[in-house]
């Protein structure tokens, strides 16, 4: 890891493409600025870790409720005789 003593206003480049402004200092945050090509991903590291937490979930919940309702459907079309007629 490469680490960089900067000022407030003091840039970091990355390539080419990206550059990393230290924009305010405070007692116990940096806010910094990130300009990068709009097709690159800039978000917090926590943000990504609850999306991926959430998309996991949501495919555990996705396939748990595809098989409950296939079981379901397969009781439902193997107790089910076939189509009543008028008069039968």
């Amino acid at each position: 890891m490469l680490m960089m003593s900067r000022r407030e206003g003091e840039t970091i480049l990355i390539g080419d493409e990206i550059e990393i402004v230290i924009a305010h200092i405070g007692r116990s945050r940096v806010k910094v600025g990130i300009r990068a090509p709009r097709q690159t991903l800039v978000i917090a590291r926590e943000v990504k870790l609850v999306r991926d937490e959430n998309m996991a979930a949501a495919r555990v919940g996705a396939e748990l409720g595809l098989s409950s309702l296939l079981k379901k459907i397969h009781a439902h079309s193997s107790s089910f005789s076939g189509p009543v007629r008028k008069g039968e």
